[in-house]
């Protein structure tokens, strides 16, 4: 996992910070959404997201984290400006972009292996071939022996696995995750982080990464990008200057981690009534 020194942007507010990044995966340019004539929920996002990092967008409720997710996967269309994915303008969801949900979206009558082959499925994958890898991926993240069970008879945490396995299970080049871990207690929460900074070394894809938890974002990412109160704008790029090496139990103790907590907790709570 790699880590650089903390970039610092504390530009004026006429100009965004700006992100150094060598090998682009996507472009944002110029994007802004609109909801109506009255709500801006975005305004004039330009960033780029380098190729195999992971990238939290991080910021106050209502900034347009998940707006802005969702148009790079294609699922809502920018009012204006456009999203790049390997230099191809995005007009709708693709297979180099795989989503996970925060609701999980399982479907209740399939069970595990199904469910986690169910985009290859739709992909025309064979049946033989989607199950090889539906199977894998469900061992990958730790579910090994639950291929038959139903949505139901899992825990809340076991279903956000099987909506992992199903985004891996499509060989996306970029996985879109939507606060994957905030429907689960904090010890499963801790240990999908680990497993998920596993994956990452493993599946060597690109992650962008929303979630509200400020420890979070500091622990999984290469980079955080802040959001201001909408309407969204970046106000600030962060690369967490992480050890390598480092246990995840001495990561929660060591100083520049928790130096970098607190310096974005500083920057977000003014907006936190």
């Amino acid at each position: 996992m790699q880590h650089s020194i903390p970039t610092s942007t504390a530009p004026a507010k006429a100009r965004a910070p700006i992100a150094i990044v060598n090998d682009p995966i996507v472009e944002v340019r110029g994007v802004t959404k609109k909801y109506g004539t009255s709500i801006t929920a975005l305004q004039n996002i330009d960033i780029s997201f380098e190729r195999g990092h992971l990238t939290s967008l991080l910021g106050p409720s209502g900034c347009g984290k998940t707006t802005l997710l969702k148009i790079v996967a294609g699922l809502l269309e920018p009012t204006a400006g456009e999203i790049r994915v390997n230099g191809k303008p995005v007009t709708g969801p693709g297979r180099e972009r795989a989503f996970v949900f925060q609701d999980f979206a399982l479907m209740p009558w399939a069970s595990v292996i199904d469910n986690a082959a169910f985009g290859l499925k739709m992909q025309g994958t064979g049946k033989a071939e989607r199950e090889e890898r539906a199977r894998h991926y469900i061992n990958e993240v730790g579910l090994s022996g639950f291929e038959k069970k139903y949505p139901h008879e899992l825990s809340g945490g076991m279903r956000q696995r099987v909506g992992l396995a199903r985004a891996l299970a499509v060989n996306a080049d970029i996985l879109l995750m939507d606060e994957p871990f905030s429907a689960v207690d904090e010890q499963t929460r801790r240990k999908f982080q680990e497993d998920l900074m596993r994956l990452r070394e493993v599946e060597n894809k690109t992650f962008l990464f929303v979630t509200h938890s400020i420890e979070e974002a500091v622990y999984v990412s290469d980079r955080i990008v802040m959001l201001s109160p909408r309407p969204g704008r970046i106000s600030e790029i962060i690369d967490p200057a992480i050890p390598e090496g480092i246990t995840a139990d001495e990561l929660r103790r060591d100083e520049a981690y928790l130096d970098t907590v607190e310096r974005i907790w500083t920057g977000i709570k003014k907006y936190v009534e």
